[in-house]
Parts: structure tokens; C-alpha cells; sequence
């Protein structure tokens, strides 16, 4: 993919500044980006990017040097009023989300609060690796070893290869991962929306057709989740990736932008 455009707003009072990235060409599509921010998914969105102009914003937290930014998204709603925001600066009318993790929950937030803000909804694995007791920095510096055999279903194929392409010692590990995570991703009260709390109340208002995705070999969370959580929505189907683990889009990256762009257009 052709290196993106950067566009940098201010939002929510002028009070968080963040950056959206933009490739390709076609109609809008909003793509939410997991913890590790965009750059893993590069090969996914370029298969995107083929068929619709990508919007990747970075999500909302901490902007460092500036500490009014700190800890001003208090609710869902907020997080949803912020997101409604960035696409009117963007002026995207109603475009197609694709989210990733937490960027997917983002995604199903905005969709059950704010209908008319989207016009259909892919989800790849939308509950990620969050829950209250596993924090973040915890997560972060376990070895690779231990982490491979949960996220890929090939821990020495190319995808983890490159997944893991940083530094081996936890302490610089948690310093490059900041970048992603803490710079760009959320802190504080940020709220991250989890099925089994907050959206199991709001999913049934997600009318927008919606597909979500599921590696096969996912050792985290069993595929039947999916199942779980696409119930909660009508007109929700799930597609079990081959071949895939927690990351099927990094694992598969074609075979999912593929579906997903044929979903889009079906």
C-alpha cells in the first residue's frame, strides 16, 4: 500500500488531538484499529484500499505534551459523540466500519447508539484481548513464546514473524508497544465497551448488516463467542477463518479483505 495521507485533527473542544491515515479510493470505510495500532494491519488494509478510500483514526487517550488531553472521555456516549465528530470533520457521511478488537467494539458502540452514522459493520474478533483483570502492560511483556501459540495459528509463520518485529527485552518492548497503546490508543476513564457488560444491553440496536470475523484457531476465546455475540444482533453471521488465529486478518489478510469487501458490496 502507497504510503497514506496523515491528516491531524483537534477534537472534543480542542481538547485531543489525533491523527487519521488515508489510502486508496472508492467509497468511505472507517477502519478502527485493535491495540497495536495500524501499522501490523498494513497488508489488510491494503487489500481494502483496493476498493474504498480508508479512514484508520487512531482512538482517542493520552497526547503527550499536552495533559488537558488526559482522561475527557468519560462514557460510551462520549466515546460515541467523539467518533460522530471525527466523521463530520471528515465529512464521511455514512460509510462502512471495519474494527478490529476494541476498534470493532468502537465500531458496535457507534453503531447501536448512532444508526444513521454507518452503513454496514465488520467486526474481527471484537472482543480482543481486554478484560478487567489482565492489564494491558501485563500483557505486553510476556515472551514471545508464550504469547505465539494463543495469537497465530502458525506461531513461526510470516504473520507472527512479523507481528513480533520488536525488541525482545520487555522493558524496550513496553516502551515501542507505548506508542501504539498509550499514545494513540486509551487511558484512564476511557471506556472500553465489552459484550458481556455494556453492549450485551445496546447490541440489540445495531440494525446495520453486520459480519464478523473469527480465526478457527483462536486459543484465547473459543469461536463459539461469536456465535454468542453475533445473537445479540439481528441480521449478524459469523465467518470461521482457516488457517487463523486470534489475528485472522493479519494471518489471512487476503482472504479476509476479500470477504469483507465482498460483504460491502453484496
Amino acid at each position: 500500500m502507497a504510503a497514506p495521507e496523515v491528516r491531524r485533527l483537534r477534537l472534543w473542544q480542542d481538547r485531543i488531538e489525533t491523527e487519521v491515515e488515508i489510502a486508496g479510493s472508492g467509497p468511505p470505510l472507517v477502519y478502527l484499529h485493535g491495540p497495536w495500532g495500524v501499522g501490523p494491519d498494513r497488508a489488510f488494509l491494503a487489500g481494502l484500499a483496493a476498493s474504498y478510500t480508508v479512514y484508520a483514526p487512531h482512538h482517542p487517550g493520552t497526547s503527550r505534551g499536552d495533559p488537558e488531553a488526559v482522561h475527557v472521555l468519560d462514557s460510551w456516549l462520549d466515546l460515541v459523540v467523539y467518533y460522530g465528530e471525527l466523521l463530520d470533520r471528515l465529512e464521511l457521511g455514512a460509510p462502512a466500519f471495519v474494527g478490529h478488537s476494541f476498534g470493532g467494539l468502537v465500531a458496535a458502540e457507534i453503531a447501536a447508539a448512532a444508526p444513521q452514522r454507518l452503513r454496514r459493520l465488520v467486526l474481527i474478533d471484537p472482543v480482543g484481548l481486554w478484560r478487567d483483570d489482565l492489564p494491558v502492560k501485563n500483557w505486553m511483556v510476556l515472551n514471545d513464546s508464550e504469547r505465539r501459540p494463543s495469537l497465530f495459528a502458525d506461531p513461526e509463520g510470516e504473520a507472527a514473524q512479523r507481528f513480533f518485529g520488536v525488541p525482545s527485552d520487555p522493558a524496550e518492548r513496553v516502551d515501542v508497544l507505548a506508542q501504539f497503546i498509550w499514545s494513540q490508543a486509551c487511558t484512564g476513564k476511557f471506556v472500553w465497551p465489552v459484550p458481556d457488560r455494556g453492549l450485551k444491553n445496546r447490541a440489540h440496536r445495531i440494525a446495520a448488516p453486520t459480519l464478523i470475523f473469527w480465526g478457527k484457531a483462536d486459543r484465547i476465546i473459543a469461536a463459539a463467542y461469536a456465535q454468542k455475540f453475533a445473537a445479540r444482533i439481528a441480521g449478524a453471521r459469523v465467518a470461521l477463518i482457516d488457517n487463523a488465529g486470534h489475528l485472522p486478518h493479519l494471518e489471512q489478510s487476503e482472504a479476509v479483505a476479500n470477504a469483507v469487501r465482498g460483504f460491502l458490496s453484496g
